[in-house]
């Protein structure tokens, strides 16, 4: 671990402030916020800016729950961010994912065609930073504009995440072991 969770006697005015209005005052703390937002907090200013961003895309995105999910766990599974894979096979269970399609995911496998779309765009962002004409095409019979723009910045957010979390260390949740 190169980058530790706050410890909860340094979870300060500065912390809270980075966090309120994007969490609930119980989430606010060491013991629920978990590693990744406990080890974020160490930058309270980068924190706030990033998680806004995130949670827009998360909470606010024009891009159905499901299309959010699969495409955040192919850069999970390309980045191989564990962190990031646990938190999100639970999310997307609840989005409408089932298991079958999640380890299709893994292999980057998919049956229907917005789904194998998806999961082209992330490959393609991921090795060559552009989505090529063909998987643009593809995913515009079923996405408008502002859909297809939520998919491109949700594809970068998670890559960048990902790229924090693999780099910091940060370890995944004790919540989460049951996700594997």
């Amino acid at each position: 671990m190169r980058v530790a969770p706050l410890p909860a006697d340094q979870w300060d005015e500065a912390v809270d402030k980075a966090l309120s209005g994007l969490m609930p005052v119980e989430m606010r703390n060491p013991d629920t916020a978990g590693n990744l937002v406990a080890t974020l907090v160490r930058h309270p200013k980068l924190t706030r800016g990033f998680l806004r961003f995130n949670f827009h895309l998360l909470y606010g995105s024009t891009l159905p729950e499901r299309l959010r999910e699969l495409a955040v766990l192919r850069v999970a599974r390309l980045t191989n961010c564990e962190y990031e894979w646990r938190h999100h096979v639970a999310i997307g269970r609840a989005a409408g994912l089932t298991d079958d399609v999640i380890a299709g995911i893994e292999r980057g496998e998919a049956d229907d065609e917005l789904d194998r779309a998806v999961l082209a765009a992330v490959a393609e962002l991921h090795h060559d930073s552009v989505v090529s004409d063909s998987t643009w095409t593809a995913l515009s019979a079923h996405l408008d504009e502002r859909q297809l723009m939520d998919l491109v910045f949700t594809i970068g957010c998670y890559g960048s995440l990902a790229m924090a979390i693999n780099t910091f260390g940060v370890e995944p949740d004790a919540s989460t072991d049951a996700e594997r």
